[in-house]
């Protein structure tokens, strides 16, 4: 590493780093330093530097899956790497690549401007391509696992570039390798395998009337996906928020079975464990908390799923009603949840 990056890190970088913006619940948060790393250069310079000055690091992307501080007494990086391609193109199948910056619907939009079917199912998902490995994110019926290839990764321990594997990511239900190390690596590129021969995905409600259509293409299942998520999530430029703030629980059948004998339409999915996933939605709203407000915190109306800063949450506010969510339903159904965002 040259003099020069270690120069020009130290004059990128941006004092008493206003978050409120960079992140979507809009909470009151702040930075002692901020900075925007466009180029993976740029990252091994980054961590020299906040070394040497004693300072923690911690790298953002779009901000849509955390619950953020008022105050961070360190360097907070937004990963900004731009860029998407395709690789390779065989009777086999496509292989595309993004980078981390990369907002991740406008992505999924590309590859269906490319006539390219496989992500369609994900679009409008809040964030950056370098998060969506991260969570394993996940909707209508898919989940990025299902057509992941492999990742680019900086590690902070060893200052090397690494591939993982799809094994490698240990991917589950909203989970992978890079959750359970969370400063250790910082996602470059991502790259995915979509198939040769198309089969639409549309086994989730909304989706299934679609099977009869002559129309039915890649572009057609991205649009409903739209509407829905449109129709029943408030969107985060308006009503600040985080998206789906708690997963899906999956539960024994013995947690299960006392719900199902008390509302037996109540939405519950088989697992191959033998054991059932539940409506992290349905429990909250089942609980009469739909709409509940706490503060300048509150579940939104629309979607019982949704926690939003109807204006000037900080993250204690946000704390505080998750906590409420969850001691109601544990109450009411003997279901633990878990939120889906990361406190930072």
């Amino acid at each position: 590493m040259s003099m020069r990056q270690m120069t020009d890190i130290a004059a990128a970088l941006i004092p008493d780093f206003d978050l409120t913006a960079h992140n979507t619940m809009a909470l009151r948060a702040r930075s002692r330093f901020g900075v925007m790393i466009d180029q993976p250069t740029l990252l091994p310079a980054l961590f020299d530097h906040a070394a040497a000055q004693n300072l923690p690091v911690r790298v953002l992307g779009g901000g849509s899956n955390v619950v953020l501080a008022p105050e961070y007494d360190g360097i907070t990086a937004l990963l900004t790497l731009p860029g998407r391609k395709i690789i390779d193109q065989t009777i086999q199948g496509t292989l595309i690549e993004a980078a981390a910056g990369e907002t991740w619907h406008d992505f999924v939009q590309w590859t269906v401007d490319q006539r390219l079917g496989g992500l369609e199912n994900l679009a409008l998902i809040p964030g950056t391509v370098g998060a969506a490995p991260v969570q394993n994110i996940g909707a209508y019926g898919a989940e990025l696992a299902d057509i992941f290839h492999s990742l680019s990764a900086y590690d902070r321990a060893t200052g090397a570039t690494l591939t993982f594997g799809k094994d490698e990511c240990a991917f589950g239900y909203r989970d992978s390798i890079f959750k359970h190390h969370p400063n250790r690596y910082v996602v470059l590129a991502v790259r995915f395998a979509l198939p040769a021969t198309w089969t639409p995905n549309l086994g989730f409600a909304g989706l299934s009337d679609l099977a009869g259509s002559a129309e039915i293409s890649p572009r057609a299942v991205m649009d409903r996906v739209i509407a829905l998520r449109t129709s029943k999530l408030p969107d985060w430029r308006e009503t600040p928020n985080a998206g789906s703030f708690f997963q899906n629980p999956i539960v024994t059948t013995a947690e299960a079975d006392p719900i199902l004998s008390e509302f037996p339409s109540a939405p519950c999915y088989p697992q191959s464990d033998g054991r059932a996933k539940l409506s992290a939605g349905w429990l909250i709203e089942k609980s009469g908390l739909k709409g509940y407000r706490l503060g300048p915190a509150g579940i939104s109306e629309r979607h019982a799923l949704v926690l939003v800063n109807h204006g000037g949450a900080q993250q204690a506010d946000i704390a505080a009603l998750a906590s409420h969510i969850k001691q109601t339903v544990q109450a009411r159904f003997g279901v633990t949840l878990h939120e889906e965002p990361i406190f930072l």
